[in-house]
Formats: C-alpha cells, sequence, structure tokens
C-alpha cells in the first residue's frame, strides 16, 4: 500500500493564540473548504474547541461529486502547538493530518502535513496521479486563499 505525503505552510501575520482559536474550532473547517466540496458538519459542535477523543462527523464530495460519510478523531493535542485528526471513517484508506503553529516575531507560520493511503491498490495509485493529489493542492489553494483573506487582508469576517 504506497503512502503518499502533502505538506503546506501558510504565514499568517497573527498570534498563536488567535490561530490557535480559529483552527481549533472545528466549525471553521467548513469556512476554508471549498464551495463545490458541499462540506456539511453532521456532529452538533456547540462552539467546543477541539479536544483528544473529540469524533467528528460530516459528509463532503471529495471527487466527481460522489457524497461520502467521513468521521474523524482528534486523536493528539497540545495547545497551541499543533493538533492531529485521522480519519475514521471516509475516502481514504488511511488519513492522518497534523496542524502545527510556530510563533514567530511578527506572526505564525501554520504547517500542515497529510499523510494518506488510498484503497483500490494499483486504480487507487492511477486515481492519485490523475485526480486526487491535484484535488488535494487544489482545497490547499483555495484555503490559502480564504486564510489569507481572513487574517491578511480582512476582507472576510468569520462569526
Amino acid at each position: 500500500m504506497k503512502t503518499y505525503l502533502y505538506k503546506a505552510e501558510q504565514f499568517l501575520p497573527t498570534g498563536i493564540d488567535k490561530a490557535w482559536d480559529f483552527f481549533s474550532a472545528a466549525k471553521n473547517l467548513a469556512v476554508i473548504t471549498p464551495p463545490d466540496l458541499d462540506f456539511n458538519i453532521l456532529t452538533d459542535l456547540d462552539g467546543q474547541e477541539i479536544y483528544e477523543g473529540m469524533i467528528i462527523d460530516y459528509t463532503v464530495k471529495p471527487l466527481l461529486g460522489v457524497r461520502v460519510h467521513w468521521k474523524t478523531e482528534i486523536c493528539d493535542v497540545q495547545r497551541p502547538l499543533y493538533f492531529t485528526d485521522r480519519q475514521l471513517k471516509g475516502p481514504y484508506k488511511a488519513w492522518i493530518h497534523t496542524h502545527t503553529f510556530i510563533q514567530k516575531e511578527n506572526g505564525v507560520v501554520m504547517k500542515d502535513e497529510i499523510t494518506y493511503q488510498l484503497p483500490f491498490g494499483f486504480m487507487g495509485t492511477i486515481a492519485h496521479s490523475l485526480l486526487v493529489k491535484k484535488r488535494i493542492e487544489k482545497i490547499f489553494e483555495f484555503r490559502r486563499t480564504v486564510l489569507h483573506k481572513i487574517f491578511v487582508t480582512h476582507e472576510y469576517r468569520i462569526d
């Protein structure tokens, strides 16, 4: 089974606590997810900050408009430095996503590192080359743009 790695990094001119507050509020995932994924959180989050063992259920259309149920668990939290979530159920064979926050003099470097595997063996490898890799890159490109509008230009406001 082939394991893939995706990394992204973005500087945000904000304090580490403000960055943590935004990213640790699971409801904000919908804000930074492209609309065509039709992301819908099913879990009643009630404004909760993430915690180890937290389970979040949602539906999403990751590829070809097919809706899938995705269940993740927050499996490691070190406030305000990083947290990790992993897929319990969803479109991937495995998905582990670590969000890291590094305080700098004039802001925060936010890093994403995702290790993932696809189902279907050789067909999954082909799907990765043709669709999945590009899809993940586009999702994070969208995310980068929205985060810039929230934290840099303040064109986009969240509740």
